[in-house]
């Protein structure tokens, strides 16, 4: 029902990635202005996709389903990429932003668009389980900002260790001002995660009347733990050593980011017919009991 549509949106975004390295090579003279219109059709296309989809479930995408939660947050990328190649013509933040884009898009072909026929707005957990899915969307927007940050870092030091920077291609903020940007990444992206992790195991224990060892039962939950845990341990890393160099800083925060977007990526899609778990009972046409979701699955799936 819902694959051609979508198919659409991945198709658009794809060649405004193209546009974006063909203007950053120097090939295309008119790429930024085409790369914008092209991506502010296609955020729009998007847009109305999500409102669409809403209007059918009658739920807000970020609790309708997986599907739809990971179009928000693909939603939420587009946005923060033409907001600031709109305020600054030269930064190539498309270069790097726009593929995490297309990844959440063809994840989204994975993971199951069935609505969630057991909740609605009059549901009395409707609220808090609206803030879990807002805490985790944006807690996971900012460690993709974070990311995306730690790449131009590398990528910056890269060119100016080669002495590379007065050359033709990229025009890459100082080292300073990307290293700062970071730090707030991650000081806004990890309590906004935990605040998210909390509410969802105040969800499923209060909504599902489950035991602490049911939940725990869940490989879902145990495995969005761990990557919270090593988020926790990198957050407080940072903050003991503020003195570090930038390049061993960014590294460190690719590879905590990182290891949080594949684990995330991954049990959307490999746990997404697990019958086994919490958040997919709930979407099985078997079972007639509403499940609490936990870890961003639809927020209530």
């Amino acid at each position: 029902m819902s694959a051609p549509n979508v198919y659409w949106l991945l198709a658009g975004y794809a060649i405004v990635f193209v546009m974006e390295l063909l203007r950053h090579s120097g090939r295309f003279r008119a790429g930024r202005s085409a790369a914008l219109v092209c991506g502010i059709f296609g955020l729009a296309a998007h847009t109305a996709y999500l409102l669409a989809r809403s209007r059918q479930i009658d739920l807000p995408p970020l609790l309708s389903s997986t599907h739809d939660w990971l179009l928000v947050l693909a939603w939420l990328a587009v946005v923060l990429y033409l907001f600031l190649t709109l305020i600054d013509r030269t930064l190539p933040v498309g270069l790097f932003l726009l593929p995490l884009v297309l990844l959440l898009i063809c994840s989204a072909f994975f993971v199951s668009d069935l609505p969630n026929s057991h909740v609605s707005v009059k549901d009395a957990f409707y609220r808090w389980a609206l803030l879990h899915a807002s805490l985790l969307v944006f807690g996971i927007a900012g460690v993709i900002g974070g990311f995306v940050l730690s790449m131009m870092y590398l990528a910056q030091h890269h060119r100016l260790k080669h002495k590379l920077a007065a050359k033709k291609g990229l025009a890459l903020p100082s080292l300073a001002r990307i290293a700062r940007l970071n730090w707030w990444a991650v000081v806004i992206s990890v309590p906004t995660l935990t605040l998210g992790m909390a509410t969802g195991f105040g969800l499923a224990i209060n909504r599902q009347n489950e035991t602490s060892s049911g939940i725990l039962a869940d490989p879902v939950i145990v495995v969005s733990s761990i990557a919270w845990l090593v988020m926790v341990l990198f957050f407080f890393w940072r903050l003991r050593h503020r003195t570090l160099g930038g390049k061993q800083v960014a590294w460190m925060t690719i590879w905590a980011f990182g290891f949080l977007l594949v684990t995330l990526l991954g049990l959307q899609v490999f746990t997404a017919d697990d019958a086994s778990s919490v958040h997919q009972r709930q979407t099985s046409r078997r079972d007639s009991q509403p499940v609490m979701c936990f870890s961003g699955r639809g927020a209530l799936r």
